[in-house]
């Protein structure tokens, strides 16, 4: 078997430490970790939109079966209500990407810039290269 040798974008810029190349690539596991995160935020924003469209589904059927006042509860007490205080999942979705997640990717990419001169994943090419030999 053949050696593996990272790409020049893969190798970790002379001088620095092997603590700093774990340091990152904690912080790179941990963005992609709130990344995952988001994916779920996604998910609970499609899903609960899936809800609310079945549940128009269901005051029409209500109604249409004769159960008006249930109907009309849901309509009233259900229908187009906010998921938290003000908010629809939409602007809960935009406030983690606007907030949260633009602070992390901005932080990480700079400190990544700063101490890496912008490479990304040297410890896991690092860890490649261990493990292939």
């Amino acid at each position: 078997m053949n050696a593996y040798v990272p790409d020049p974008d893969h190798r970790r810029p002379a001088g620095m430490d092997d603590t700093t190349v774990e340091a990152l690539g904690k912080l790179s596991e941990a963005l992609e970790t709130a990344e995952r995160a988001r994916g779920h935020l996604y998910a609970f924003h499609q899903l609960t939109g899936g809800a609310h469209l079945m549940l128009e589904e269901a005051v029409s059927l209500l109604r249409e079966a004769g159960h008006g006042d249930h109907a009309d509860a849901v309509g009233a007490d259900l229908l187009g209500r906010d998921v938290l205080a003000g908010r629809w999942t939409f602007q809960i979705v935009e406030e983690y990407d606007d907030g949260y997640r633009r602070c992390f990717v901005d932080l990480e990419e700079r400190i990544r810039n700063q101490l890496a001169q912008g490479r990304r994943h040297i410890y896991e090419a690092e860890m490649k290269k261990r493990l292939r030999g």
